[in-house]
């Protein structure tokens, strides 16, 4: 498991200290907040790798957090937390685009195996380059996918071998700028675009 940076909002201060502690015991950098305030101000001096957000907390609601959350940094990976899990605030969850969802209370194996599944899905704890490579594959494969085209119906059009293909998709190679120019054009797609959701 890769070191996270994770904020934490929560306004009940055991539940903080629980999260704080098994957070560290995991080798994670953790910061706590007790306030929307708070939370927004940590993510303004550093962005997190992670947001774990609690849903219910006196006057403030984790729905209107995640609304400024999504407005501010859409691609922010969040994992929403509440003491009173029902099927109304799950479907609420994910239709905001949260990451995953955990009812308290949870173990500290639980929240490790979430935050070992929100790393995988966004390349979370990478070097820069290798963040590159893994999100450089994903829109390749993406793309291709969209037009339904083969391994080898892409090699054909971009002129790039199907075993260099099937490497930069799974993540393994970064492609030369020769060999990115290639494929996007095939798949009519901007380099730059790509390059952009990596974070570049």
């Amino acid at each position: 498991m890769v070191s996270l940076d994770v904020v934490v909002l929560d306004d009940d201060p055991d539940f903080l200290e629980f999260v704080e502690v098994t957070l560290q015991e995991h080798g994670h950098g953790v910061r706590t907040s007790s306030t929307p305030t708070e939370l927004i101000a940590h993510c303004e001096e550093s962005q997190p790798d992670v947001v774990l957000l609690d849903m219910n907390m006196g006057r403030h609601t984790g729905q209107e957090v995640l609304a400024q959350i999504r407005e501010r940094w859409p691609r922010q990976c969040v994992i929403v937390v509440t003491g009173f899990p029902s099927m109304d605030t799950m479907r609420e969850t994910f239709k905001s685009d949260a990451f995953d969802y955990l009812a308290k209370p949870f173990s500290a194996e639980q929240l490790e195996s979430v935050l070992a599944q929100a790393a995988e899905a966004f390349g979370l704890g990478l070097r820069p380059q290798d963040k590159l490579r893994s999100e450089l594959g994903r829109q390749i494969r993406l793309a291709r996918a969209d037009r339904s085209w083969t391994l080898k119906e892409l090699s054909e059009a971009s002129g790039v071998s199907v075993s260099q293909l099937s490497s930069i998709e799974r993540g393994t190679h970064l492609p030369s700028l020769d060999s990115l120019i290639q494929i996007s054009t095939a798949l009519d797609h901007k380099p730059s675009a790509w390059l952009a959701e990596a974070g570049f």
